[in-house]
């Protein structure tokens, strides 16, 4: 028996005997016992009330709590597949999008089988901020932990594509469609609908030398037009890095006659460290004024390859024909780099008229002003082109 219930039988059998004594005892004595007892059992009634109701509170807690934690845990723990998942599908982050946009993404495809399974994921793994746009292989009702590792931007669906400076367009096209896959018509066809691409108005509606030659990245969504517009972008950013427009003007020229000059030089040198030279033989030509006589023009003209032409190529029509008509030719002749394009704008201080590539193999070239002097370097190529060099 606890002092609970001692302290209740206690009280009732001192309530008693208060009763039998009062009958014996005097009046005073008997009130001051009975006063005392009566003040104890209230407060032993006051202390065992609100022990009572904390005990019943604290069990309903208990219980409410258990079940309460129970569910906080099941609404906190977002629904996720178990497991790498099954079969294959692609899925493409675009440019832009955040781990929510993905997450929605991946959901919507049953990458993942919530959102706020992959978000917790990639947050825990560290990689919020390292998504990147482009294509990637997953695989349906993955773990949103696996479907995070399969996002690495190392394993983007992508082909690195490299054009080199100084290719034709013809070539240009022919190599996009080696290196993606893609029907060579799709790339000429895109290439005439110029309008699609963002050229320049300066450009005149020719690709010819805006295709910039760079490394590109290429996924297989992406169409002709979209690899096409991908390098007039980039051939535009560059164009207002250098301030192509403006240092035009400077110059006297248009930006695409600009463009056309850089094409030559891209073309006719044989080192970087030539460009700014060959440049400058350009504009001391047009100066004069001067038929150009370059032989890259000649050959562009008439779709041909080579570094001399001949008496034949000579008698062309072309207007590519820089032997037969003056001034620059009617546009550039290839797709010419950030080099070729910066030395156009900034020519090589000199004199020079003349320059012939003594000894290709090595790259090496002759620039002179007089043409007498021009005879003895084009003498001095012939004896190499045929004794070596």
């Amino acid at each position: 028996m606890n002092d609970l219930d001692m302290d209740f039988l206690v009280g009732s059998d001192d309530e008693g005997r208060s009763r039998r004594g009062s009958n014996t005892s005097s009046g005073r004595d008997s009130g001051g016992r009975r006063g005392r007892r009566r003040k104890r059992r209230r407060n032993r009634g006051g202390f065992l009330a609100p022990m009572l109701a904390i005990i019943v509170l604290l069990g309903g807690i208990g219980a409410a709590g258990f079940y309460g934690y129970t569910w906080v845990r099941d609404v906190m723990t977002p629904d996720d597949y178990t497991g790498q998942g099954s079969g294959e599908v692609v899925v493409e982050i675009k440019d832009g999008q955040n781990a929510s946009d993905v997450a929605q993404t991946l959901q919507d495809q049953d990458v993942v089988k919530s959102v706020k399974a992959f978000v917790n994921a990639i947050a825990e793994a560290g990689k919020s901020s390292s998504l990147q746009p482009g294509e990637y292989t997953m695989r349906k009702q993955m773990a949103a932990a696996e479907a995070v590792k399969l996002l690495d931007p190392d394993k983007r669906l992508l082909e690195r594509v490299t054009l080199k400076e100084g290719l034709r367009l013809v070539d240009t096209l022919k190599q996009l469609s080696e290196k993606t896959g893609k029907p060579l018509r799709e790339f000429q066809q895109a290439a005439r609908n110029v309008r699609e691409l963002g050229l320049p108005p300066y450009a005149k509606s020719r690709l010819e030398g805006y295709a910039f030659p760079a490394t590109y990245e290429i996924t297989p969504k992406m169409s002709a037009s979209e690899i096409l517009t991908r390098m007039v972008d980039r051939f535009n950013q560059t164009a207002d890095k250098d301030d192509l427009q403006g240092k035009a003007k400077a110059l006297g020229h248009t930006p695409h006659e600009i463009m056309t000059i850089a094409s030559i030089v891209q073309a006719e040198s044989g080192t970087k460290e030539d460009m700014g030279k060959v440049a400058r033989v350009v504009y001391n030509r047009l100066d004069l004024p001067m038929h150009l006589r370059m032989d890259s023009t000649v050959m562009y003209g008439l779709n041909k390859y080579g570094i001399e032409s001949s008496s034949k190529d000579l008698e062309s029509t072309s207007r590519y024909n820089t032997y037969k008509f003056e001034g620059l030719p009617p546009g550039p002749i290839a797709n010419p780099g950030d080099d070729a394009i910066q030395a156009a704008l900034n020519p090589t201080k000199g004199d020079w008229l003349y320059f012939v590539t003594t000894c290709p193999a090595k790259g090496i070239t002759k620039f002179v002003k007089l043409e007498s002097e021009f005879n003895v370097i084009k003498a001095e190529y012939e004896s190499n082109k045929v004794n070596g060099c």
